[in-house]
């Protein structure tokens, strides 16, 4: 919970008896890899905090291709937070790439705690405003050639390249297996 009360204290100040009230408000949470935190069709019903492992948000095209729109790995909040907050259905996944460890928040808890600590609403608009922020594909430019859009990848998520499976950095890039296989034997 250090991790969860560190991270929310960048965005405001908590007294001790209100980071006990989110303490008490979170669980801890165990996702195995390939498991959905949120799935396409469903209500999200909960607000989490990756302690450890990678989370990508991924949706399937018209054509019935899964597309990686994004990563989010550890110290930050993860959620489709516009449906869960208007109560509707996701159009996405959030998925586990890797085994996860996470604080999660019900939605019951998560709005009680903007009803009990003064000051935790503007903490929360900080906190969901990085997590939009993340969610947002800001991915490679596919007018980029494919090496280039690698490059970035490796410069913009160093600590992913050997953590994540292939096939989840080829779909965010763009790109088929083969080809991306191609091109990182091309730059070593």
């Amino acid at each position: 919970m250090k991790e969860l009360i560190d991270y929310i204290l960048q965005f405001g100040n908590l007294d001790k008896q209100q980071i006990d009230l989110v303490i008490s408000s979170a669980i801890e949470w165990s996702l195995q890899k390939s498991e959905y935190f949120s799935e396409a069709g469903r209500i999200p019903q909960q607000v989490g905090f990756i302690v450890e492992g990678v989370i990508r948000g991924c949706y399937y095209n018209n054509k019935g291709e899964e597309i990686t729109r994004c990563f989010i790995s550890e110290n930050s909040l993860v959620a489709d937070y516009i449906n869960f907050e208007a109560n509707t259905s996701s159009s996405e996944y959030l998925q586990a790439c890797t085994d996860c460890k996470l604080i999660v928040f019900s939605r019951k808890n998560w709005e009680e705690l903007s009803q009990v600590i003064a000051g935790w609403d503007n903490i929360k608009n900080k906190m969901v405003q990085i997590c939009m922020y993340q969610k947002s594909r800001k991915g490679p430019v596919i007018s980029q050639d494919a090496t280039t859009r690698y490059m970035e990848f490796m410069e913009n998520y160093p600590s992913l390249i050997n953590r994540v499976p292939l096939a989840y950095i080829a779909s965010y890039l763009g790109v088929t297996r083969q080809s991306l296989s191609r091109i990182r034997k091309n730059i070593r």
